[in-house]
């Protein structure tokens, strides 16, 4: 049987969990907060993300980093995108020689600019064949209640995709396999950000039409800045590009959504993130990611927009003013 260990037990790293379980893979599942492994192993639920949830017998819960790593072929990692370099930096000494890893993250690093798979590769100084990312239309919460749901599993590796692949496939979850690791990285990363706006968009009332409008030209944005990176286009019309997108922008599970929902209604950032259960990775990642654009000369607007809301204090508002008298010019 092969074991893996999930670290991290946020929402989306608890129910991964409990895919994996589900697919016959022994999981330890590694929980910061030594009360929330306590919990999970008195009552097989993480009430703080996942109430409803009963994790399968084939989880383990641990607060020590080295026994959750302890003989783990595959190592998932579901922590804030953030805080993958330093947590990442001590958990090394704990890693199997030849274990695979995977990013469940869907950011990018500040000020390094790296996605996190290649923020993974630099701290444990592996090869992208031990790499593998995990992208698509996933709401945690709808996959704890073990709704059908689809992911790509990517990797340049065909062995290392292919056996993660095995690894998550259960009943309900249903992995593809893809080799785009850059494409499908920069559509996660993006979509938080368009998900913002969208958000944005109806919290101040505006309507579907607004919504799909932002969606496309998001969607038209991601494409531009994601094959000025080397990615296929190819890869924004499947799951991790428009699946997730469409998921992010139209849920109101979608934490990134729900965060602009709650500006476009006049609230201020700070008050948002002060009562937001979960990071908002949209609001680590929007610089960085406008960043990576004007390096590769590559046109965002809603990526600027939204950085000059959460940064430069410009009203919501304004920002869609500002959107809608850009230069006309031709759609594609």
């Amino acid at each position: 049987m092969t074991k893996a260990a999930v670290m991290g037990s946020g929402s989306w790293g608890t129910a991964f969990a409990a895919i994996m379980a589900d697919a016959g893979t022994q999981v330890s599942l590694w929980c910061r907060r030594f009360e929330v492994a306590e919990e999970i192993a008195a009552t097989r639920r993480n009430s703080a993300y996942l109430p409803d949830l009963v994790l399968p017998d084939l989880v383990d819960a641990t607060n020590d980093a080295q026994e959750a790593l302890a003989g783990a072929e595959i190592v998932v990692v579901a922590i804030p995108a953030q805080e993958v370099r330093t947590a990442l930096a001590a958990w090394l000494p704990f890693l199997e020689e030849g274990a695979l890893l995977v990013s469940l993250m869907k950011g990018i690093e500040q000020d390094t600019g790296l996605r996190m798979s290649q923020v993974i590769g630099q701290v444990a100084g592996v090869e992208d064949a031990r790499l593998v990312v995990i992208s698509g239309p996933n709401l945690a919460k709808e996959i704890a209640a073990r709704q059908p749901a689809a992911a790509v599993v990517a990797s340049t590796s065909p062995r290392a995709r292919a056996r993660v692949a095995e690894a998550c496939a259960a009943p309900y979850f249903r992995p593809y396999l893809g080799a785009d690791v850059i494409g499908i990285e920069i559509a996660g990363a993006t979509k938080n950000v368009i998900g913002i706006a969208v958000g944005m968009a109806a919290g101040m009332g505006m309507g579907e039409n607004t919504v799909a409008s932002l969606l496309t030209r998001g969607l038209a944005e991601t494409v531009r800045l994601g094959v000025a990176l080397g990615a296929d286009s190819q890869t924004f019309l499947g799951l991790a590009g428009v699946g997730d997108l469409v998921a992010t922008c139209t849920s109101p599970l979608s934490r990134n959504r729900s965060f602009g929902f709650e500006l476009g209604r006049g609230r201020s950032v700070q008050d948002v993130l002060a009562t937001s259960h979960s990071t908002v990775e949209g609001v680590k990642s929007c610089r960085s990611i406008l960043q990576l654009a004007r390096e590769a000369d590559v046109d965002a607007p809603i990526v600027e927009n939204i950085v000059s809301v959460l940064y430069e204090d410009r009203d919501p508002r304004e920002v869609l003013g500002a959107f809608m008298s850009r230069t006309r010019k031709h759609e594609i």
